[in-house]
């Protein structure tokens, strides 16, 4: 059953601690997307990347990534779903960030690769395994230095189960969900997913994987591409602590 695999509600008390001494923030490294979310991305929280092709979200989990690596000790767990993990493009964001007289650039680029451990997950059966495997490791403080992780892209793996509206694409969905919120809110990660976008009504799009995913990441970030001039813009569909902002914000990236 659905319900056996959901984790008990918290209380109002337990939520009003869990966000007074839980909740740090990390920036992105995105000067536009930090002043958008006050600051940047919430430990504890599951945080959702969405838009259609080629709006730039493999690009903010690749600039996310080497941003927290560099600026936080710890490391960066990346699960990439379609072979779009790039090193090089991580390298030309640490190398914008570094100043050119800077003669330890190398340096840099190297402890950053290293605590960027990325891999290549296709199914939602490894992810879950994996997903598992992390929860294990930091019960047994393994993993304890583990800051951020980064799944991109989280509807590649879930979209093809859900076929047909079975239950158990469904029960799938939701086991994962809750374990990514098990995973930031105990062990006080930072978890960024990415999800496409479908069609929705009236000729609208909106993102995938339906109503009940919907309620699980803390927030719901929207990415998209101006035509006209071809820049990236970022607005907020959903945050626990601000208000939506569906004018969008343009990025530099």
């Amino acid at each position: 059953m659905i319900e056996s695999q959901c984790r008990p509600q918290f209380n109002g008390l337990e939520l009003l601690e869990d966000a007074q001494l839980n909740k740090r923030i990390l920036s992105t490294g995105c000067e536009r997307i930090d002043l958008l979310l006050q600051g940047g991305l919430r430990v504890g929280h599951v945080t959702e990347l969405a838009g259609p092709s080629s709006s730039g979200k493999t690009q903010v989990c690749l600039k996310v990534a080497s941003h927290v690596a560099r600026k936080y000790s710890g490391t960066v767990m990346y699960f990439d779903s379609g072979n779009s993990f790039s090193p090089k493009r991580i390298v030309q964001f640490l190398t914008q960030e570094s100043d050119p007289a800077n003669t330890e650039v190398d340096e840099i680029v190297q402890r950053v690769m290293s605590s960027i451990v990325c891999y290549s997950i296709f199914d939602i059966f490894t992810l879950l395994d994996m997903l598992h495997q992390l929860m294990n490791n930091l019960k047994s403080e393994i993993g304890c230095n583990v800051r951020m992780l980064i799944i991109d892209s989280l509807s590649s793996l879930i979209a093809p189960v859900l076929g047909g509206g079975g239950a158990h694409g469904h029960a799938l969905m939701v086991t994962a969900g809750f374990l990514l919120k098990e995973l930031a809110h105990e062990h006080n990660l930072s978890i960024v997913v990415t999800n496409h976008m479908v069609a929705g009504e009236a000729g609208s799009s909106k993102p995938a994987l339906g109503d009940s995913w919907k309620s699980i990441p803390h927030v719901r970030l929207l990415l998209h591409r101006y035509r006209a001039t071809n820049d990236s813009c970022i607005s907020i569909l959903k945050h626990p602590y601000l208000n939506c902002i569906t004018v969008p914000r343009a990025l530099n990236l």
